[in-house]
């Protein structure tokens, strides 16, 4: 009797740990940085007339077998070939693609925007590459991600709202000491909506500034309330222009009727892009696609079930509080069903990591109480990745039971998925060595080893 009082005490003890949470004492300070002038060396031209500019990848298929290579060209067209090899001296492989320019505001064209896609690649492979043919050539190379399978390892950088602060700088360059095989990247990219006009040149200089990284790995792109750029005061009424214009995905491989949800495969993760700003209601094109996507969801080639959102299902803090409800409401229910394990949201600048919970809703009874799940998935704000518009410091408290971890600052975050039942998740703040993380977390698979994490 005296050991089962024991072990009762110790699950209570437990329990109380895990529902208290951790609001960081870390203290930064909250001064807001401006963007790094146009002439900063991070965002400086390649040497070379028409030298291709704002050169980044991202997967083109479903599985990896396909890589999309994006870049601009400044003053002329050029050629739209991309040769590739598995040596930098041996581009024994071409493809062409296509090109197209946009105009913004009235005072703006863009370059020369080309998209080409790489097909029928090997996994887990290097493949070199180069652009720019006719006039300044520059080459780069990717590593191909592994077939997918479920104990195939893999390391995933997380990073949202990033900008061009000279924070942004800190976060960019933590993720390349930190390394990852492949970004996925949770909305708003260049902040181009913040000045007059929508001023179109950040675009580029987000694009020169974030290629050091882009070039090499591919990005998983969704799309943020910054990427809408709908601006009907100066002429501008198609969302998303620049944005669609500069940043393919591979929406059709997985049956999207429209770039801005879709889902890719990579190693032993599924992820799923879902669009906070595009309809979402029910029998709309995007509800319709989730409902037959988390059908085609297979844990036993893919155990990792991951999904990508903007605006945050829960939020504890005064910045956007409850704007991503809506989206919750609607959804959320398919991924618990699902067992996913695993949300990432951006939009409110700060960090913030949950338990694993799920809201019981009870509209009619006047309640909607987050409760403890273990087939939730957990939910990990992430939008801290320096922007101009600073930091959310204002949480609210007392903390709630279902946030585990909270604290205003910049970073970013990486997931290392080891097996089909375990991922090592760290977040690393900007004003700590590239060592040093913040918070930690060992994430079991809800679906092979559906421990009670919390």
């Amino acid at each position: 009797m005296r050991r089962v009082l024991w072990l009762l005490v110790l699950v209570a003890e437990a329990a109380a740990v895990a529902d208290a949470g951790v609001t960081s004492r870390y203290r930064r300070s909250l001064q807001i940085l401006p963007d790094m002038p146009l002439d900063a060396d991070v965002f400086r031209a390649p040497p070379g007339f028409n030298a291709p500019e704002q050169v980044h990848i991202t997967q083109g298929d479903l599985t990896g077998r396909a890589m999309i290579v994006s870049w601009v060209t400044p003053k002329h067209a050029g050629s739209s070939v991309v040769r590739y090899g598995l040596a930098a001296d041996d581009l024994s492989l071409a493809v062409e693609g296509s090109v197209q320019r946009y105009s913004f505001g009235g005072s703006y064209t863009s370059g020369y925007i080309h998209h080409a896609a790489l097909t029928d690649l090997d996994y887990a492979t290097t493949y070199h590459y180069a652009v720019g043919f006719g006039y300044a050539v520059r080459a780069f190379s990717f590593k191909t991600p592994p077939m997918p399978g479920p104990d195939v390892p893999f390391k995933f950088g997380l990073i949202g709202d990033l900008g061009q602060t000279f924070h942004s700088n800190d976060t960019l360059s933590h993720y390349e000491a930190n390394g990852g095989d492949a970004v996925l990247f949770v909305g708003d990219l260049s902040y181009a909506d913040a000045y007059p006009e929508h001023d179109n040149r950040r675009w580029d200089s987000w694009g020169r500034f974030s290629e050091r990284v882009a070039a090499y790995q591919p990005w998983i792109w969704t799309a943020g309330n910054h990427e809408l750029d709908y601006a009907p005061e100066i002429g501008e009424n198609e969302p998303f222009k620049p944005f669609a214009s500069r940043y393919p995905t591979p929406y059709a491989a997985s049956g999207s009727t429209a770039p801005f949800w879709y889902s890719v495969k990579i190693a032993s993760a599924h992820v799923i892009v879902l669009a906070s700003y595009s309809a979402y209601g029910k029998y709309t094109p995007q509800w319709t696609w989730l409902e037959a996507e988390l059908k085609r969801v297979n844990r036993s080639e893919t155990p990792w079930l991951i999904v990508l959102v903007h605006s945050p299902w829960y939020n504890s803090n005064d910045y956007h509080y409850m704007e991503g409800e809506t989206m919750r409401v609607q959804f959320e229910p398919w991924l618990v069903d699902a067992k996913a394990d695993l949300v990432l949201a951006g939009h409110v600048h700060s960090y913030e990591r949950t338990h694993r919970i799920v809201c019981n809703d009870d509209v009619a009874g006047g309640g909607a109480t987050p409760t403890l799940n273990s087939s939730a998935p957990v939910y990990v704000t992430i939008g801290d990745g320096g922007n101009i518009e600073g930091l959310a410091n204002q949480f609210r408290s007392p903390q709630p039971g279902y946030s585990a971890f909270r604290e205003a600052s910049f970073g970013h975050a990486t997931l290392e998925i080891m097996n089909r039942t375990h991922a090592y998740y760290e977040w690393h703040r900007n004003d700590d060595g590239v060592k040093v993380v913040a918070d930690k977390a060992w994430f079991t698979n809800r679906y092979w080893l559906p421990t009670d994490t919390n």
